[in-house]
């Protein structure tokens, strides 16, 4: 079906404002989505109603909670096409469920000269915790390169991957460029020698239809904000066997079955990788802007998404002294670009005083700008509540703000 974008754009209230003057444009999704009236009504919901802890409670608030804690671990497993949602772990986001892995699994499993293997257009995320984990195990970090257009070269993939590597950590959609990678190609190639795949999800799960097993991986990652989901929740999904192959990481209630002073026995999963009250009205707002996004149509997100980011690259193609950074055959959700000359502190600055909203800077994947030469770059990232216009008037802003910069 298509999408009623009026309506859509009618139920995210921070659309409705003005930032100096101008209508808001908000093109900064890949950093933190706006979040719809259904979400803001669940998070509202909960706290005026039954803000009650979960999983031990007796009483009808309790047991209110729990219920709409564990119908959003359903949400999200019906999300992810995941059938066991004891697989689905709630954490605080994209970086506490790679670091989750970091600390259960790898660093009790790896040893010195194993190898993780990580793409050169990795957020910080997928690469400080193998960093640190390397650093007490002996292991070793080795990186994917990828060329100028930020596509990862597969033939030196096929030579890196090989027989010490245990984990293959990559990014299905790059937050910096916008690339979707092959994963489920690159997945392969771990699978012949025996190592794990964990998935960064982070800016795949807002863009669109997402099945975890279609990616072959152990773990998935994603972040609750970028999914028009309230800050401070995400989602760790293993795959059973993997899951249970983790260690304890977090200690404390609601983790354990027993405890007493000569030993501690731990809970079933997902529990034990649980530990202490969760963020409940986090989760069920994550839920509730899941099923937001269901009741749009997930592939019709997706094909609205594509054909703004095709006019949008148009456009930006046609003004004068500014350079695409990011031109992989295979895209979603982001445009990034440079102004020769110009800081893109300052383009971003100018374009504030638009009412428009984009992200600069290195986006914490300060690695890909090295490669590529620069420091950092002007980020427009897509949403569902995004139009044309929107695009325009980015277009015509920064016309004018590269007038008054001189460039």
């Amino acid at each position: 079906m298509g999408l009623d974008l009026q309506a859509i754009r009618a139920s995210v209230p921070a659309l409705a404002q003005q930032i100096h003057g101008k209508p808001l444009v908000y093109l900064d999704n890949g950093a933190t989505a706006l979040k719809p009236q259904p979400v803001i009504d669940a998070l509202l919901g909960y706290y005026a109603g039954y803000s009650a802890n979960v999983h031990r409670g007796v009483h009808t608030l309790s047991v209110r909670a729990t219920e709409a804690l564990e119908a959003a671990r359903r949400d999200v497993a019906a999300h992810l096409c995941v059938q066991d949602d004891c697989e689905i772990i709630f954490t605080r986001g994209t970086t506490e469920s790679i670091n989750l892995v970091a600390q259960t699994w790898a660093r009790r499993t790896l040893v010195a000269g194993d190898e993780i293997v990580v793409s050169a257009m990795e957020h910080h995320s997928n690469i400080v915790p193998w960093q640190l984990v390397a650093a007490e195990t002996g292991a070793v970090v080795r990186v994917l390169p990828m060329d100028d257009r930020g596509v990862l070269d597969l033939t030196a993939a096929a030579e890196i991957i090989g027989d010490k590597t245990r984990l293959l950590a990559v990014v299905a959609v790059s937050n910096a460029l916008g690339t979707v990678n092959p994963v489920r190609k690159l997945a392969a190639m771990a699978r012949a020698v025996g190592a794990k795949v964990l998935v960064d999800g982070a800016q795949a799960v807002p863009h669109g239809a997402v099945d975890v097993h279609a990616y072959d991986a152990d773990f998935f990652a994603f972040s609750g904000h970028k999914t028009y989901g309230p800050t401070g929740i995400g989602v760790l999904w293993g795959r059973r066997e993997a899951l249970e192959a983790c260690g304890t990481w977090h200690g404390g209630g609601d983790m354990i079955r027993s405890v007493s002073f000569e030993g501690t026995t731990f809970a079933e999963l997902p529990a034990r990788l649980e530990a202490g009250t969760p963020h409940i009205a986090g989760a069920i707002g994550l839920g509730a802007a899941l099923r937001w996004m269901q009741s749009l149509d997930l592939d019709a997100i997706a094909a609205h998404e594509a054909d703004l980011l095709a006019y949008g690259h148009a456009l930006l193609r046609e003004i004068p002294g500014l350079r695409p950074i990011g031109e992989a055959p295979q895209k979603a959700g982001v445009m990034s670009f440079v102004v020769d000359g110009v800081h893109p502190n300052d383009v971003g600055t100018l374009l504030d005083g638009y009412g428009i909203a984009v992200r600069t800077g290195h986006h914490c994947a300060e690695p890909a700008m090295r490669r590529l030469g620069i420091s950092g770059t002007i980020r427009a990232s897509l949403a569902v509540y995004n139009t044309t216009e929107d695009l325009d008037r980015l277009a015509e802003a920064l016309r004018r703000a590269l007038r008054l910069l001189g460039a």
